[in-house]
């Protein structure tokens, strides 16, 4: 009975084992490649597969999803003949897993090296400044020869990306100062032309506020020549309407008189003659006033100094008097 049990046991751990291989799993975005007896038989897609165990091996699981690879620093030399590392990352994606299998032995060192020649193709015609200004034409042109090259791999490139452009460190200290002197160059002209600018403003500044201090003095002239005009205009209106008489007249110039004495450097007093008419016609006012009973005289022909009025000029008295308070 132990021999039968012994071959029931193997039975079963080999019904077991192909039962194994007889099912594959295959993961979603993923491949199979399934040989059999060493020839390629078909690629298995994602999901449950049935292979003859013992017969169909899987030889190659392939990621079909969108793979990112950076690749080192590779020295280029521009055709300025300068050395600079350039870093790139490619974004590919296996559509074809039988040809990515057999076409070639590994399709990330074919890329890789793929991309290191045609990058120094591609450089080797640019100068150092065209280098450093032209990504997206060096990507350009990276992608569509690798995207050529590996297509009968069953590889697509999508995307190809220079991670950075290095420079000899002689060279980057050369262009920090060319950078720094033209930005101090900038800096200046900025500086000047706001210099120019400020200076244009404040002239035009001045120039309108003489120009409407101009206009204020001359519109406040006019309008204190309009107010004297209409003030004199009122004087002489009330007057002739009043009908004043020659009395009224003396009044008013003896009001002034006291203006003359005002001032601490008034000395001498210039009176003209017409004074002393004046004030014979206050105190002949006066005199009517008291001796009439509170009435005032008759009004009748007033004497007229003839001597006074055939004078062409007033005549005057100087004479020096001490100062007098007009308090």
């Amino acid at each position: 009975m132990e021999p039968v049990l012994i071959v029931l046991v193997v039975l079963v751990v080999v019904a077991f084992i192909a039962l194994i291989k007889t099912i594959q799993v295959i993961p979603q975005a993923s491949a199979a490649i399934v040989e059999r007896f060493g020839r390629y038989t078909r690629t298995l897609s994602a999901g449950l597969n049935i292979v003859v165990p013992f017969i169909d091996t899987i030889r190659n699981r392939i990621d079909l999803r969108e793979q990112v690879v950076p690749f080192p620093p590779q020295p280029v030399i521009t055709s300025d003949n300068l050395v600079v590392n350039i870093d790139t990352v490619i974004y590919y994606q296996v559509t074809d897993p039988r040809a990515a299998t057999y076409e070639v032995a590994s399709y990330i060192q074919a890329i890789e090296q793929l991309t290191v020649t045609t990058l120094r193709n591609i450089i080797g015609s640019m100068d150092l400044e065209s280098t450093l200004t032209s990504r997206e034409v060096i990507n350009a042109g990276l992608r569509g020869v690798l995207d050529e090259a590996t297509g009968r791999w069953g590889i697509r490139v999508n995307r190809v990306e220079l991670k950075a452009i290095e420079p000899p460190t002689s060279i980057q200290d050369s262009m920090e100062k060319q950078m720094r002197a033209d930005r101090d160059k900038r800096a200046a002209i900025l500086t000047a032309e706001g210099a120019r600018q400020a200076q244009i403003l404040r002239a035009e500044g001045e120039k309108q506020a003489a120009v409407l201090q101009a206009e204020g003095e001359a519109q406040a002239a006019v309008l204190r020549a309009d107010g004297e005009a209409a003030a004199i205009r009122t004087v002489f209106e009330a007057i002739h309407e009043g009908d004043a008489d020659q009395k009224l007249l003396a009044y008013q110039y003896l009001q002034t008189l006291p203006e003359l004495a005002k001032g601490d450097s008034n000395k001498l007093w210039i009176i003209p003659s017409e004074i002393g008419d004046a004030l014979k016609g206050i105190g002949g006012a006066f005199n009517g006033i008291a001796g009439g009973n509170g009435t005032p005289p008759a009004s009748g022909p007033r004497p007229v100094d003839t001597e006074s009025k055939g004078a062409a000029r007033p005549r005057v008295e100087t004479r020096e008097y001490p100062k007098i308070d007009p308090e």
